[in-house]
This record gives structure tokens, sequence and C-alpha cells, in this order.
């Protein structure tokens, strides 16, 4: 498997004001899904889906250290070889082992640049 980005989450402060942004400037639509405040975006057509996303409550203020921008999810076959590679290459596990029960087991991660990403073993 290549390890593409597959996902992206959007994390913000007021949820349903994103999700009316996304809605009305790129034609997204939205699922409610799971926790309360989170939403499964779509972004393609039936032609073409596009990418997976999502739209979530933001964990951490703006004004600490929170996320701003998306984060995106890598698909990879051996999630404890990408950890190891991480560590190894000077990056950082901000998250270990989380499953979301029917899709896969996720990490988050820290590169050397602080910039945050994760990948999953998606469930087959």
């Amino acid at each position: 498997m290549p390890n593409n980005i597959v996902h992206f989450d959007i994390h913000a402060d007021d949820v349903e004001r994103a999700r009316c942004f996304y809605e009305r400037v790129f034609g997204w639509e939205f699922e409610a899904w799971g926790p309360p405040d989170f939403y499964l975006i779509h972004t393609g057509t039936a032609d073409d889906p596009g990418i997976h996303g999502s739209l979530s409550a933001r964990n951490e203020p703006v004004s600490g250290d929170g996320h701003t921008g998306y984060e995106c999810t890598i698909a990879v076959d051996d999630l404890a070889a990408i950890k190891a590679a991480i560590v190894a290459n000077g990056g950082t596990i901000l998250l270990d082992e989380q499953e979301i029960i029917s899709v896969g087991t996720l990490i988050r991660f820290a590169d050397t640049e602080g910039n945050v990403a994760c990948a999953m073993r998606y469930v087959d």
C-alpha cells in the first residue's frame, strides 16, 4: 500500500460556523457522526468522491497551543514500523495508538518542525 494522505480534520472553535463556511464556500456535505460536534465531510461527487475529511471541536484554545489548519491522516500498513521510523528520524509521538471502532488504529505525531499529522492502520 502506498502511504497516501486519506483524511483531513478541520479543528474549529465554533463547529457550526465552520460547517456553514465550508458548505457555502466549497459545497461540501456534512454528516453528523460519532461524538457531539463531529462531522464527516464529503468533499466530492458520485463520479469523484474526493478526499475523506472531518470537522471537529478544537480541543485546545487557539490562544494556547491549539491546532490551526488541517490535520492530515496517512494510511499505513504497519503502524509499529511507522512509529519507530518517526522517532528514529527526530519526530515525536503525541498520541499513541487509539482505536477508532470499525475504522482503524490511529497515532498522532509531530515531525521535526513541529507539524502535526496522523498515521492510521485502517481496518480491512
